[in-house]
């Protein structure tokens, strides 16, 4: 496919150093799992779930989440937002270990990998649901440099502060990447 008058000669002067991956709706297909979850929940009482709710949840902290979810719904009075967890995380523990591989991730992982740019996940998720969302890729994370989940400690906010990833690209430097590997 001809390049369609763009001009390609500035993209050969950089070079890829380092990637930081995003996990849920990038590698993973799980966001399809939050939104069915939420829908059956709001469901109950007759509210719908729409793509401006989920926008504002996404990449938040879970009680964050979970607070937006119920106070933008208008039933904080019905069910607080722990209950919500609660109730979701039933749902969310027999869904996640279905959970598929985003199309061409396993690719550009291998490709990244096979040419030895170094490569780790900075995701909001936690721990147990991160080891119940990647049991059936354990392979393809096992190529990645290092993996900063939510629960990290260095993880103080939850996105769209920057938290995770300074965390995720400081652990580069740690490693003998730093000389490229700019943060900030």
């Amino acid at each position: 496919m001809a390049n369609q008058g763009i001009d390609t000669s500035s993209a050969r002067k950089g070079s890829i150093t380092h990637v930081i991956f995003d996990m849920d709706g990038l590698l993973l297909d799980t966001e399809k799992f939050y939104t069915e979850v939420q829908e059956i929940i709001l469901a109950r009482y007759n509210k719908t779930f729409d793509w401006s709710l989920k926008a504002k949840m996404m990449g938040k902290k879970a009680i964050e989440a979970a607070r937006v979810f119920v106070e933008e719904t208008g039933i904080s009075d019905s069910l607080t937002a722990e209950d919500f967890l609660v109730e979701r995380e039933e749902m969310l523990q027999k869904m996640f270990p279905t959970s598929d591989l985003m199309p061409g991730a396993s690719r550009l992982i291998h490709h990244l990998h096979e040419n030895g740019i170094p490569i780790c996940v900075a995701t909001g998720t936690h721990t147990r649901h991160f080891d119940l969302k990647t049991q059936r890729h354990s392979e393809l994370f096992s190529l990645m440099h290092h993996i900063v989940r939510g629960d990290d400690p260095e993880v103080k906010q939850g996105k769209p502060s920057p938290d995770i990833f300074l965390a995720a690209a400081s652990r580069f430097e740690v490693s003998g990447y730093g000389s490229r590997c700019k943060v900030g």
